[in-house]
Formats: C-alpha cells, sequence, structure tokens
C-alpha cells in the first residue's frame, strides 16, 4: 500500500481524481470507457472515482444531447457522465474589430449564459475592458455563478498575442489595443487570472473540440473577416510560434505592387480580401452595402458579389497552398464573417489550392466549411479553459439549480 499523506488521503487515489477530473472537462460529457481510455485507468479505479464524485456532487449523469456547449435539455443515454456546475465555472471573452461576446458555461461544457454587444470599431481598450466588465457581471447574474465559482478566464483578441505579456502586436485590426497588456488588465480588473489569446487560435480549438476539425490531428482554421488569421493545430496541440505569431496568413504577399497594409507591406492577402477591402471594391458596381448584404445579395444570384467573394476564395487558396506546402494538414476549416459564403467561397479557393501547392499537400487536405459560425472564438475561449491542465478543486461555490 501507497504512502499516505497527512490527514489520510491516498496520493494515488488524488491523482487518480486529478486524472479523470481533467479528462471529463476536456472531453465533456463521456462514457466510463472512453474515461478510462484517456487516463490510462483501469476501468474499476474509474468507476471508484467517479462514485466518488457523485457522492461529491461534482459529477452527474448526462441528460443532454449532441456535442459541444449547448443549452438545450433533450434526453441523452445515462451511461455519459459529466461534471456538475458545482465543479466550477468557465468564463469566455471574444472581441472582434465590431463586436464583444461574453459566456459562461459549466465544466460539462454546458453554456449557462451569453451576451453579444456591437462595438466601435477604433474602441480604446479601456472602453473595450469596461464593456467586458459589465457583460461577465450580466451573464455571471443570470447563471447564479459566483466569482469563486470561476475555475478559468480565457480572452480572444484580433491580432498577434505576446504569450508572456498578454500584449497585442502593432499588426491588430484593435489600434486602442496596441500596447496595452490585455491579460494583466483585464486580470486586474476581474479580479481573476485570465488568459489571453489570438481569436483565430480560439477558433481554430472550438472547431477542434466540437466541429469540423474534431478527430484531427493537423488542422489549420481561418477566420477570414475584417481581417484574415489562422488558428493551427499540429501534432494534435495548438501551435502558436515562438511569440505567438504563427498563423498570421492576413499578411502573406500576394500582389507586391498592391495596397499598402498596416503592417507596412504592400498587397497582403487581408488588403485585397478583408472585410473592408471587398466592400470598397464592390461600391462602383452595387453602392454601400455591408458584408451581411453582400453575401445575401451572392445567394440571389448578385454577379458581382459572386465575382467579389470567387475572386477572395481564389486569393485565399493561393495563400493556404503555402501554408498546406509548409504544415501539411489533414483538414482546412474556414469560419469568419465571409465563411458564411460557403461553397461561393470554398470552391474557387479548392482550385486555387490544388494549383498552386505541391501535389501531395494539396491531395492530403480536405476544405470545409466551420460549423459553429460566429461563435467559434467565444466558443474557443471557453475550451481554452476546459483544456487547461489545471484541475477542478473540490469544493467550488455549488449552485444547486438546473442550467437554463
Amino acid at each position: 500500500m501507497g504512502e499516505r499523506e497527512a490527514g489520510g488521503a491516498d496520493p494515488r487515489r488524488v491523482g487518480s481524481r486529478e486524472r479523470v477530473i481533467r479528462v471529463l472537462r476536456e472531453l465533456g460529457p463521456a462514457r466510463r470507457a472512453d474515461i478510462a481510455r484517456r487516463t490510462a485507468l483501469s476501468r474499476t479505479t474509474v468507476s471508484a472515482v467517479l462514485s466518488e464524485l457523485q457522492a461529491a456532487g461534482l459529477v452527474v449523469e448526462d441528460l443532454e444531447p449532441g456535442d459541444g456547449p449547448r443549452t438545450g435539455q433533450a434526453g441523452r443515454p445515462p451511461a455519459l457522465v459529466r461534471l456538475d456546475r458545482s465543479a466550477g465555472a468557465a468564463l469566455g471573452i471574444d472581441f472582434g474589430k465590431r463586436h464583444l461576446r461574453v459566456a459562461v458555461a459549466d465544466l460539462g461544457h454546458r453554456v449557462l449564459a451569453e451576451r453579444h454587444v456591437p462595438m466601435s470599431p477604433d474602441h480604446p481598450a479601456e472602453q473595450g475592458i469596461d464593456a467586458a466588465v459589465k457583460l461577465v457581471d450580466e451573464v455571471l447574474a443570470e447563471a447564479g455563478i459566483e466569482r469563486a465559482g470561476i475555475v478559468g478566464v480565457a480572452m480572444g483578441l484580433p491580432g498577434p498575442i505576446n504569450q508572456d505579456s498578454g500584449e497585442l502586436g502593432s499588426s491588430t485590426i484593435l489600434p486602442g489595443w496596441v500596447g496595452v497588456r490585455a491579460q494583466e488588465v483585464m486580470s486586474e480588473r476581474l479580479g481573476v487570472e485570465v488568459h489571453v489569446d489570438n481569436d483565430a487560435n480560439l477558433g481554430a480549438l472550438a472547431e477542434w473540440t466540437w466541429g469540423a476539425a474534431r478527430d484531427y490531428e493537423n488542422v489549420a482554421y481561418l477566420k477570414v473577416s475584417t481581417g484574415i488569421g489562422a488558428g493551427l493545430i499540429v501534432a494534435g496541440r495548438p501551435f502558436r510560434g515562438a511569440g505567438g505569431t504563427a498563423g498570421e496568413i492576413g499578411h502573406t504577399i500576394i500582389d507586391p505592387e498592391g495596397p499598402i497594409c498596416r503592417c507596412g507591406n504592400r498587397g497582403c492577402l487581408e488588403t485585397l480580401v478583408g472585410a473592408s477591402a471587398l466592400l470598397e471594391l464592390l461600391r462602383p458596381a452595387v453602392g454601400p452595402v455591408t458584408l451581411r448584404q453582400v453575401l445575401q445579395r451572392a445567394r440571389e444570384g448578385d454577379a458581382a458579389c459572386r465575382r467579389a467573394i470567387a475572386d477572395a476564395g481564389t486569393a485565399i487558396g493561393v495563400a493556404v497552398a503555402s501554408l498546406c506546402n509548409l504544415i501539411n494538414p489533414e483538414r482546412i476549416v474556414v469560419g469568419g464573417d465571409l465563411g458564411a459564403a460557403g461553397e461561393l467561397l470554398l470552391s474557387p479557393m479548392r482550385d486555387a489550392l490544388t494549383r498552386a501547392a505541391i501535389p501531395s499537400a494539396a491531395a492530403d487536405v480536405d476544405v470545409v466549411a466551420g460549423t459553429l459560425g460566429d461563435r467559434a472564438e467565444l466558443l474557443g475561449a471557453i475550451a481554452l479553459v476546459l483544456r487547461d491542465t489545471g484541475v477542478v478543486t473540490v469544493g467550488a461555490q455549488p449552485d444547486a439549480e438546473a442550467a437554463a
């Protein structure tokens, strides 16, 4: 029998419990056999640990259908177990060029409350942080979660993030945030440690956890919106590079004589097919429109809008071909506002990729639309917390009410 810790706790059992909790955080509702496989523990040990956690009120049988964060309450086989909301909560924050989204989820992968508000395109960081704190208070109040029950917070921002300081690089599309130590400031305002990451990285994490990239080991997620970024999963792990700049595919030079980009180069992909560039390109033909209107007109057969989207797909395909040559992904998932164009964008993108990539790299990859829509980056922030290597602390703030 192994040496016991002070108070009688067997360190082996404590370690087994932490491994089970960690896997439940990553998987959400799971079968006992899957937990045993992922933890490398025997089924007998897993059953014993789950019994202990159920007795403590931290694990319950799952009664909801489907994969990923959800809000429904239909039936699900009782053979699945998940972490109860009393085990703690994960908080996600997503900033875009014109939006702010905040959500809180339990550790069993259920979204408990969510808010979405528009933001001024060039809002200063202080204004954005104030708005985020307000929405955090609102979602926690709606979900009935105390701040003491939060086990982690993750925040996404559009641009390269220094992983040591949580500071945005100068090429971000949010100029009001440049030089701001977002991680430090938001952690201080919330009173909880906040992890900050690039929004495309979070989109990749969400699609890899619950969406179109699930079960793939080498993935690129493209967020095609005002800016264009790529989140990378390499050999089954998120890849950010040495300083957090990996995946800045929007600054791939497509036309050396093209428009000057905010990064200082000419003809970057973003200057040609980012949302602002696309709308400006269409202005002489269709007048002032929003991207949503462009997508609707394209679906209805408007020739100018369809051509603009197809040309964007071709340019993106050329840039992605180089990405395929470098990291050889199995799947490319396309999200973001323009990703909603579906095959109007994806078909020319595939054609351009096939022409420009090494034949073997082109043959290895398939290009698909994301399945999580405009919530991908927000859900990715929650996924980042759920996949954190830390474990749930027994005795987190309890809440006996069922999720809405």
